[in-house]
C-alpha cells in the first residue's frame, strides 16, 4: 500500500498527509519533595494540589494522562481529500478516543485502528465541508489530554468517475456469475490496487475469491471455484471521492445484494455429440447435439449463459462474404460469445444431432430440449465444451473461468 502524501513517478498525487502536530497539554507525576514546603504535601506538576489529585487511602497515585497530537489532516488544512485518514499521536493508544464532526455537530461514523493510530470514516467525507478531530488521552478526556483540530474538505470536483454494477439488488444468478463492476472512464493501472482495496465482496458461506481486470473499464469477481450454490451475496465498491488519475475522483458508492442459485451445470463433449446436464451434482439429463462444422467450429473452452431471448433472429448479411450470410428466426437463444455463439433450438438441424457437426459455431440442440434448457437456465450457468478444433479466446464473452485459478488471480492489482 502506498504511504500518503506520495507521488508516484507518473506524478500521481497519494492521499494527502501533511503532519503538523499539535501537541496537548501532558500531566506528569513529580517524585519529589520540595523543602520550603512546612506541611510536608507533595507537589503534583500541572495539576491540582486538592484532595482529587492526590493519592488514595492505598498510596496509589493517580494515573497520568497521555500526551495526544492530531497529525494528519493539518490544523485548518483546506483541499483535503474526501477520503482522507485522520492520523493522531498518543503515548498511550489503547486508552485514548477520537471523535470526528461536522460543522453541524454531526459525528463521522468509521473505524479506529489503534495499532495504527489512524481513524478511518465508514465514507467519503463531504465536499467542501469543515471538519473537527477531538483526540483523548483517556476514555474520559480529561483536562490536559485532549486535543482539536479542524480540516476543510476539497470543493466538489468537476472530473467524476461514473461506477456502476452489471448486477442488481435481488437477482438470481448461476454458480459461474462474475460480479461485474464497470466505470465511466479508463482506470491507469497505477490507480487499481486502491481501487480494489475499496470493493469488498461477502459471501455466506464463505468463499475464497479474487477480483480480476478485463480491461481498464471493468473488473470482475469470481470465487475460486463455482459458487457454491444457495449463496448469498453482498459486495460494496466505495469510490466516492477516490482519486482515480489525472484529476478525476470515483463520483459514488454502491452495494449489491443478490444470491446464487441451484448448481446447474452444463458439459457438451464434440467426441459424443451429447451435452451432459448436472443440477446440485447429480446428471439429470443428455441432450444430443450438433456443434460448429469445421469451417465455422464452436469454441472449446468454459463459458456461462449471457443473455437469454425467447425468440429472436439471427441475421448475418452485413458480416459474412456474399452469398454466405443468412437470416433466421431462432427460439431459445442462449448466448454463451460475443462473437456470436449461442446455445439454441435447431429443428432443421435434428437429424443430425448427436451424429453431426453442422452449426455456424452454435450449440444445437432439438425444439423440445432447447424449450427445457430455456425454461431451466440462470445467468451465469456455466457450460463447458471440449474437443472442438478452435479454443475459445479469453475475452469472448464472460471468460472468467477459462482460466486456471492461478492464472485468474493475476488480473488482480493487489
Amino acid at each position: 500500500m502506498r504511504l500518503p502524501g506520495v507521488t508516484g513517478p507518473a506524478g500521481r498525487r497519494r492521499w494527502r498527509t501533511s503532519a503538523v502536530a499539535l501537541v496537548a497539554a501532558s500531566v506528569l507525576l513529580s517524585a519529589g519533595c520540595s523543602g520550603d514546603d512546612k506541611s510536608g504535601s507533595p507537589s503534583w506538576q500541572g495539576g491540582s494540589q486538592g484532595g482529587d489529585a492526590s493519592p488514595g487511602a492505598s498510596g496509589a497515585p493517580s494515573p497520568a494522562l497521555s500526551t495526544v497530537a492530531v497529525t494528519s489532516p493539518a490544523a485548518e488544512a483546506t483541499g483535503v481529500e474526501a477520503i482522507t485518514e485522520i492520523k493522531y499521536e498518543s503515548e498511550d493508544p489503547g486508552n485514548t478516543t477520537v471523535e470526528v464532526k461536522d460543522a453541524d455537530g454531526n459525528e463521522v461514523k468509521g473505524t479506529l485502528d489503534k495499532d495504527d493510530k489512524v481513524f478511518r470514516p465508514a465514507k467519503a467525507l463531504k465536499w467542501g465541508k469543515k471538519y473537527t478531530v477531538t483526540v483523548n488521552g483517556t476514555p474520559s478526556g480529561d483536562k490536559g489530554g485532549s486535543t482539536s483540530s479542524s480540516f476543510t474538505v476539497m470543493k466538489k470536483p468537476s472530473k467524476l468517475v461514473r461506477v456502476s454494477s452489471f448486477l442488481g439488488d435481488g437477482q438470481t444468478v448461476g454458480v459461474g456469475m462474475p460480479m461485474i463492476v464497470r466505470f465511466g472512464r479508463s482506470v491507469p493501472a497505477s490507480y487499481r490496487d486502491d481501487v480494489e482495496r475499496r470493493m469488498t465482496v461477502t459471501a455466506t458461506p464463505a468463499q475464497e475469491g479474487t477480483w480480476h481486470w478485463t480491461s481498464p473499464t471493468e473488473v470482475h469477481y469470481r470465487p475460486k471455484t463455482y459458487w457454491k450454490p444457495y449463496t448469498k451475496i453482498f459486495y460494496k465498491v466505495q469510490l466516492a471521492g477516490l482519486p482515480m488519475g489525472n484529476g478525476w475522483y470515483g463520483r459514488s458508492d454502491l452495494t449489491v445484494d443478490l444470491k446464487v442459485g441451484r448448481s446447474f451445470v452444463m458439459t457438451v463433449e464434440n467426441r459424443t455429440k451429447k451435452m451432459t446436464v448436472t443440477q446440485n451434482g447429480k446428471v439429470v439429463k443428455t441432450i444430443p447435439v450438433s456443434l460448429g462444422k469445421s469451417s465455422t467450429p464452436s469454441s472449446s473452452g468454459t463459458m456461462v449463459v449471457i443473455e437469454k431471448k425467447r425468440h429472436t433472429v439471427f441475421d448475418t448479411m452485413d458480416e459474412l462474404p456474399k452469398g454466405q450470410g443468412y437470416r433466421t428466426d431462432i427460439d431459445f437463444a442462449q448466448r454463451i460469445t460475443w462473437s456470436g455463439q449461442y446455445i439454441h433450438a435447431a429443428p432443421w438441424s435434428e437429424g443430425v444431432q448427436g451424429r453431426r457437426n453442422v452449426s455456424h459455431g452454435c450449440v444445437n440442440v432439438s425444439m423440445a430440449m432447447g424449450k427445457w434448457l430455456f425454461e431451466r437456465t440462470l445467468m451465469g450457468d456455466p457450460i463447458t465444451v471440449k474437443g472442438t478444433e478452435e479454443k475459445l479466446k479469453n475475452g469472448n464473452g464472460w471468460t472468467d473461468w477459462n482460466m486456471s485459478w492461478s492464472e485468474y488471480k493475476k488480473g488482480s492489482a493487489l
